[in-house]
């Protein structure tokens, strides 16, 4: 009888101190409190936290992948489109992540969330869809300002999808086309000015060199002879069209 009550004392403090040794794996680190006030962060391995005297709080120092919520933008230009994004952050700084701030997490979440709205509603539409890579370091810059204090790490920004409603697409593919036929246009065109200036130097060419004129017509004949057609073709020579032309003068 003797013996058992002597066992219950280290019973009770063989519980105690198995109760006091926490593991931290080598990515979390423990804020550790005692009488309520700030002690230290420990570092991974076996780790003593007294009972009532010390408690703690466990920080995961891997980086997490936050999935931002679809959200309702205005463009500056009136158009409205949902958007939804990945957040990609990290606590460094374990203390400020507990102390500074009640719920790091969710008030992570929250200010991606505002910072997107805020962002994207700067710009047009046009530029959402062509300078998304722009638009995710500009988000990126501001979070990772802001979340500074808390002993956060914005690491990337990421906007997934720009989701238009089905009137809006038609007029973006009704504007499409339109540029396409402008530029379709413009091309033609600059191509029949060119055309025109490369005829204008061989009409000058022929003009100054009679012979070029003569070998040309030869040419022509002999291109027209080539095609199978009922027509009959009469060779003219240029010095006679060039008599009749100065007995006219």
């Amino acid at each position: 009888m003797t013996i058992n009550i002597l066992l219950i004392p280290v019973v009770v403090l063989l519980a105690i101190v198995l109760t006091s040794i926490k593991v931290v794996r080598e990515y979390e680190r423990l804020v550790v409190f005692m009488f309520g006030k700030f002690y230290k962060v420990k570092g991974p391995g076996w780790r003593i936290i007294f009972p009532v005297i010390q408690t703690m709080e466990r920080v995961d120092n891997r980086v997490v992948t936050m999935d931002i919520p679809s959200q309702d933008v205005i463009s500056r230009d009136n158009v409205t489109v949902r958007v939804n994004a990945i957040l990609f952050f990290r606590v460094v700084d374990p203390e400020k992540a507990i102390i500074q701030v009640e719920d790091y997490f969710a008030a992570t979440s929250q200010l991606a969330q505002t910072t997107l709205r805020s962002v994207l509603g700067q710009h047009e539409l046009d530029e959402m869809l062509a300078e998304r890579e722009k638009m995710n370091a500009d988000i990126q810059l501001i979070l990772d300002e802001q979340t500074d204090a808390w002993g956060i790490k914005v690491a990337n920004v990421e906007i997934k999808h720009i989701d238009l409603d089905e009137s809006m697409i038609r007029a973006i593919a009704r504007q499409a086309e339109a540029e396409r036929e402008r530029r379709a246009k413009v091309i033609h065109a600059e191509g029949e000015m060119q055309a025109s200036e490369k005829l204008l130097e061989a009409a000058n060419v022929l003009a100054n060199n009679p012979q070029a004129l003569q070998l040309r017509y030869l040419q022509t004949l002999n291109d027209i002879s080539n095609e199978q057609s009922s027509t009959i073709v009469f060779p003219l020579p240029i010095d006679m069209l060039n008599a009749f032309s100065k007995s006219k003068e």
